[in-house]
């Protein structure tokens, strides 16, 4: 996996169903190389996902769901962008944006969008270089 820049050490984002963002957060995230951490308090309130030991977004009940919120998540390859967008429709996912070349945001720019159960737009981007 290429490293990347990290601008954030990790996030979490208010649900209002832990078990439905859960399973839509399993499958969309997939195909980024994103597997489930679990939960770190005794409640059990948040569970959280990242590529192996990084667990660097999370979900909570712990804080309100919050319209209109923005979160991508890199990717290695188009081939991921395409099946996070695919996956995360099949999870219950409602299309944001088709994957694609958006050269309006930068050169080389490839995403998808999709709104998860809450209706925050969850991106997966792949930034081609050259």
């Amino acid at each position: 996996m290429p490293s990347r820049r990290v601008v954030i050490d990790h996030m979490t984002i208010g649900v209002s169903d832990l078990a439905v963002s859960r399973r839509f957060y399993l499958a969309a995230l997939a195909p980024l190389g994103f597997v489930e951490h679990g939960s770190w308090s005794e409640e059990a309130r948040e569970t959280a996902f990242g590529p192996d030991d990084l667990d660097d977004f999370a979900l909570s009940t712990h804080y309100p769901p919050t319209a209109g919120g923005h979160v991508a998540f890199a990717a290695d390859s188009r081939e991921q962008v395409d099946g996070f967008y695919e996956a995360a429709i099949a999870a219950g996912g409602t299309d944001n944006g088709k994957p694609g070349i958006r050269p309006n945001y930068s050169p080389g720019y490839y995403g998808a969008f999709v709104l998860d159960p809450d209706g925050y737009n969850v991106e997966a981007v792949f930034h081609e270089l050259g």
